[in-house]
């Protein structure tokens, strides 16, 4: 499975070509899944362009995007868009239009909170786990492990000569981690290496402007469907 993350934390100041609006996301959306994207994650943004959890913001950037596509449309909670625990399980409880499902960081404090107000509301939930941090005990510790969609295995490392050793080593620790799917990424200089090894191991994966800016060659993405389309190329 290749999902396309559209934008992540990033805003107006990495280009043109990250789509920030739900107009923008929503056609940017269908763009990916034409190219063949199974999956859409997103960060709606503020009209200032900040992430963020209030149902004002995720509800019509989820509607756009649906009334664009017929494909599983997931969302972050992300710490940075909404620092306080609590809040943010608040947030999650006061959504009025809901996700297909929705990345939880197991290395930010209140991870098992988020993720049993996501169950609550019957949303699924992406266990965000991050290379270099202690998200993997934390997670393979909690109550809610064998309850999540999938695993998000996130490799940080931007060195492309390590990150491929730093996903490996992510995904040892992680061991059968109860059984669930993993979807394996990298970001930035990491994106396309570890790409390539989650399609070497069949695993899923994601690609997009949240993770990556540049193709394979290194020139500059046009857009997050000239990604997916280079994604699916990769061997």
């Amino acid at each position: 499975m290749m999902q396309v993350c559209l934008n992540g934390a990033r805003g107006a100041g990495d280009g043109t070509a990250v789509p920030l609006s739900p107009a923008a996301l929503a056609e940017s959306a269908a763009a990916a899944v034409a190219a063949g994207a199974a999956e859409v994650h997103v960060h709606p943004k503020t009209p200032c362009g900040g992430d963020s959890l209030s149902p004002r913001v995720v509800g019509p950037a989820v509607e756009a995007i649906r009334a664009a596509v017929d494909v599983p449309v997931g969302v972050t909670t992300g710490a940075w868009a909404e620092p306080d625990p609590i809040r943010r399980v608040e947030r999650v409880r006061s959504w009025t239009v809901l996700p297909d499902h929705a990345s939880v960081n197991w290395h930010e404090d209140g991870a098992d909170e988020v993720a049993a107000a996501l169950l609550e509301r019957g949303v699924g939930i992406e266990a965000g786990i991050r290379s270099g941090t202690d998200a993997a005990r934390r997670f393979l510790g909690s109550p809610y492990a064998s309850r999540v969609l999938r695993i998000l295995a996130e490799v940080a490392d931007p060195t492309p000569g390590e990150a491929e050793s730093t996903a490996r080593a992510l995904l040892a620790e992680l061991g059968t981690a109860h059984g669930r799917p993993v979807l394996l990424h990298g970001q930035d200089a990491g994106a396309w290496p570890v790409l390539r090894l989650a399609r070497s191991l069949g695993l899923d994966t994601r690609i997009g402007l949240e993770d990556v800016l540049v193709l394979p060659d290194g020139e500059r993405a046009a857009s997050n469907a000239e990604l997916v389309t280079a994604a699916l190329a990769c061997a």
